[in-house]
């Protein structure tokens, strides 16, 4: 027993009854820690760390999230152990948000009625509102996309987009809409394909798109919410500029994008010189904001406020090979010109034979009582070759914000899809030493350092 007593009297024994006894005493703190995390919010429970923030919820949702005034209910029809643990988190973080929103997992194998109940698919889900009696479905793949093209080049589908906050947005916002808004795209002068990128952002945003030939067609329907004109290759006729100009006078909306330089449009061009907007000869350089030395590929001046400029981080918009505009008399008092994307002071239109410098407008809005025109110069600013090459410029914001800030009641909620190019992780709590891997590394050494300083200062 005398032994025994002298082995653990030892000066090495003591110090290392020591360091177990403060090993205990910092795991029992972190499993407490973890226990109190299990009761924080969800926003503060998920920490998201990945490469590309495929978590993070845009202004957008959060916004229309804390308006909601309408209960919607969102049933996943999927075995909830196998979904995909990037749809199972973004989904608890964004129904998180809104105490509106309530979430149930169905099994299909369980309940295969379900699918016949909602008239769809596993791995779907479904959202609704039983004040308006409207649903619509959400496939997983239209969350987790795929490149097609990948299979023919290496044989094998590869993950190219999350989706899930812009599926889930635009679904939220239909269902609790009372209207969808028809825009007409013209037709018959040239004009531009809408991409496919800039066609979902339209439903997205629950507006509708139809084609409209303005020669076949005297007059612009009635239900026509906007007129969009795409970069126009050829003129308008004289009776379709007297049918444009009678439609804005009687409070109808129009977005016109202008075509290229070398094309002669004189009715178009008198259309908009009625509405105090005339056309520069030439292509638009900026040597004060250039990208990359290169003035006619440029960063333009945002001037946007208001629904213009929502959800607009950056202010990040580069144009190409862009045309300019200058403000003039407009044909009636009652008209009044707003510029909100302009040229900085070392602005220049330049053709082959000379080059003028100013401020030159690239994109503003026109107004007549409830009539209202709104054009851009810059038909390169929605082309995919561009918006697909820079993802992180707000092109695409931008015009979508234009395209809403027509209707009174409509909201942009178009959000575009985050990039799957790189690997993405989350750290989530799960209980166990989940905090310490949130901390990760700087924990462990906190508490490692803690415990020699204790020891250094007992001896």
């Amino acid at each position: 027993m005398e032994k025994l007593k002298k082995l653990f009297g030892t000066i090495h024994t003591k110090r290392g009854a020591y360091s177990l006894g403060l090993t205990a005493v910092a795991v029992a703190v972190v499993i407490v820690i973890n226990l109190v995390a299990g009761r924080l919010p969800e926003s503060v429970r998920n920490i998201d760390i990945s490469d590309n923030q495929i978590y993070e919820i845009t202004d957008t949702s959060k916004k229309m999230l804390k308006k909601l005034d309408k209960k919607v209910e969102i049933k996943v029809l999927a075995e909830k152990s196998s979904t995909d643990e990037r749809i199972k988190t973004f989904l608890s973080k964004y129904v998180a948000l809104s105490g509106k929103i309530s979430v149930e997992w169905i099994d299909p194998v369980i309940h295969p009625a379900a699918l016949t109940e909602y008239d769809t698919s596993s791995n779907t889900i479904v959202v609704s509102c039983p004040d308006t009696e409207k649903t619509t479905t959400i496939s997983f793949t239209d969350i987790i996309v795929y490149d097609q093209s990948s299979y023919y080049m290496t044989g094998q589908m590869q993950e190219s987009q999350f989706d899930a906050e812009g599926q889930l947005t635009s679904a939220v916002n239909y269902v609790t809409s009372e209207e969808t808004k028809k825009i007409y795209r013209t037709s018959g002068h040239g004009e531009s394909t809408v991409s496919t990128s800039l066609s979902e952002l339209f439903e997205k945003a629950n507006l509708s798109m139809e084609e409209l030939n303005l020669l076949m067609n005297s007059e612009i329907p009635e239900d026509c919410d906007l007129l969009f004109m795409y970069a126009p290759t050829t003129d308008i006729t004289e009776d379709e500029k007297n049918t444009l100009s009678e439609y804005l006078k009687n409070g109808g909306k129009m977005m016109l994008i202008s075509g290229a330089e070398d094309q002669e449009t004189p009715n178009l061009d008198a259309f908009m010189e009625e509405y105090g907007l005339q056309m520069a000869d030439g292509y638009i350089a900026d040597t004060e904001r250039a990208y990359q030395g290169n003035p006619y590929s440029f960063f333009p001046e945002i001037n946007a406020s208001g629904e213009l400029g929502e959800g607009m981080s950056s202010n990040m918009v580069l144009l190409l090979n862009a045309r300019g505009m200058v403000e003039t008399d407009p044909a009636r008092d009652t008209i009044s010109i707003t510029p909100f994307m302009t040229t900085s002071e070392n602005g220049f239109a330049v053709t082959e034979d000379k080059q003028e410098q100013g401020e030159y407008i690239l994109g503003a809005v026109a107004t007549e009582d409830e009539g209202r025109l709104t054009v851009i110069s810059a038909p390169m600013m929605i082309d995919s070759q561009l918006t697909d090459a820079f993802t992180t410029v707000e092109n695409l914001k931008l015009f979508m914000n234009a395209v809403t800030s027509n209707f009174d009641d409509v909201e942009n909620t178009a959000i575009e899809p985050k990039s799957l190019a790189v690997t993405y992780n989350t750290v989530q709590y799960a209980g166990g030493f989940s905090l310490l891997m949130i901390f990760g590394v700087p924990a462990i050494i906190l508490i490692s350092g803690f415990a020699r300083w204790m020891k250094r200062r007992k001896a």
